[in-house]
């Protein structure tokens, strides 16, 4: 058994809690094990490299990781000053440390795993992507960057971390939110940079890999904004950890399972399960040009090739299949009065996919809950549509983006490389 002691403190390694007095102050993932190596290596420099190594040995990661994780434990031990910077160096633990039982130092390792060069453009800017490894085995690509108070946001049906970051419009729109906030986005399991090889696509699972993503990357209160089944899956979070969530968005979100429980929709769905799992491989975009004519019936022909790319390099048919075979199971309805958080709903007047009707509900079931309404055909609004200015308005004005005005928000979110 391994304890380090320091004025008030004891960090019990063994069982990965750190103590206060009679007080647990709640340590998750990467913070406890960044605290551990320095502790470990009290009273020395600990360099930023040795620091990524030792604290994600199977990730590419960039230094803001860890100046992430140092920040944060600064604010947990505020007011006493125990971590010294040495500027562009590393750190050092300056308290006085007392160990309990045999320790041993973390010794940094090779790097086990390592990321291909990305082939960007000259325009756009790199991304580091890493990886966790779920509690039954999947792993999951993620990137975090960015700025201020962290956000969380989860997919609509398919995303690709890379493929998305390429996209004009995407990559400008994320930034913009990463100049202001802390943007953390992820595949999730199935398609995208994350494992293809899955069986478990169930409501839970998805859920759990949400839960566990945020114990790995540390994050400790943050904003949540979900789409499409991404909703659901944030709501849930939003109501099993709710002293966590400080802001809820919904875009395009469904109540009750997609599509509505009915014979006639259920027909429906296994048709379209059909057409996925025997059309959506081809090199023929036809069977994928349904879904983004629904997503984005007023799409110019460039984007309505990258949504046709996209989906085919998003998933693979079975698992796009698999996926979607799940969403009448994914049901918020019953979870909405027990949220608690400010929450923004957003939805298109006219959206093909999910109908306006489901913002409402959604919205009406949630105490204080502000509703905007675009006018839009979109499930998603992109620069162009009807919808896009107020969507940014509402977006960044309940985000509290202060330091422009709102015609310089939609201006900067209009802007194409």
């Amino acid at each position: 058994m391994v304890q380090y002691s320091f004025d008030l403190y004891l960090l019990d390694v063994d069982e990965r809690r750190l103590l206060r007095g009679n007080e647990e102050i709640r340590l998750r993932g990467k913070l406890f094990d960044t605290l551990r190596v320095l502790l470990e290596n009290a009273g020395q420099l600990v360099r930023k490299d040795q620091l990524m190594q030792a604290v994600w040995p199977d990730s590419v990661v960039e230094e803001n990781n860890v100046d992430h994780c140092i920040s944060h434990l600064r604010k947990l031990l505020h007011p006493a000053k125990y971590i010294e910077t040495v500027p562009r160096h590393g750190y050092r633990f300056v308290g006085e440390v007392k160990v309990v039982g045999e320790a041993k130092v973390a010794k940094p390792g090779p790097r086990l795993v390592t990321l291909e060069p990305v082939l960007l453009q000259p325009d756009v800017p790199e991304q580091e992507v890493q990886f966790f490894t779920t509690s039954d085995g999947v792993r999951i690509a993620y990137t975090i960057g960015g700025n201020g108070p962290p956000i969380v946001r989860l997919n609509s049906w398919l995303n690709h971390l890379d493929f998305e970051w390429k996209n004009a419009f995407r990559r400008n729109w994320l930034s913009k939110i990463m100049h202001h906030n802390t943007l953390l986005r992820y595949d999730q399991r199935g398609c995208g940079l994350s494992d293809w090889h899955v069986e478990d696509f169930s409501y839970e699972r998805a859920v759990q890999d949400f839960e566990e993503l945020i114990e790995e990357t540390g994050l400790d209160r943050f904003a949540v904004v979900g789409g499409c089944q991404g909703g659901v899956i944030a709501t849930a979070y939003a109501t099993r950890h709710p002293e966590r969530v400080t802001k809820l968005i919904l875009h395009g979100a469904f109540a009750n399972g997609w599509p509505a429980p009915s014979e006639i929709e259920k027909g429906q769905l296994d048709a379209l399960l059909t057409l996925i799992r025997h059309g959506w491989g081809r090199d023929n975009p036809a069977f994928r040009q349904m879904w983004s004519t629904m997503f984005r019936p007023d799409a110019s022909p460039e984007e309505m090739d990258w949504l046709n790319e996209l989906q085919r390099i998003g998933a693979s048919p079975e698992n796009a299949a698999q996926m979607l075979s799940r969403f009448p199971s994914f049901k918020l309805l019953d979870l909405l009065p027990a949220i608690t958080c400010p929450t923004l709903v957003i939805h298109s007047s006219n959206d093909a996919s999910v109908p306006v009707q489901e913002g409402r509900l959604i919205a009406a079931r949630i105490r204080g809950a502000r509703f905007v309404e675009l006018d839009s055909r979109s499930h998603q609004v992109v620069p162009g549509d009807p919808g896009w200015e107020l969507f940014v308005e509402e977006f960044s004005a309940f985000m509290e983006w202060q330091e422009e005005d709102a015609a310089a928000k939609v201006e900067h979110a209009f802007k194409r490389a």
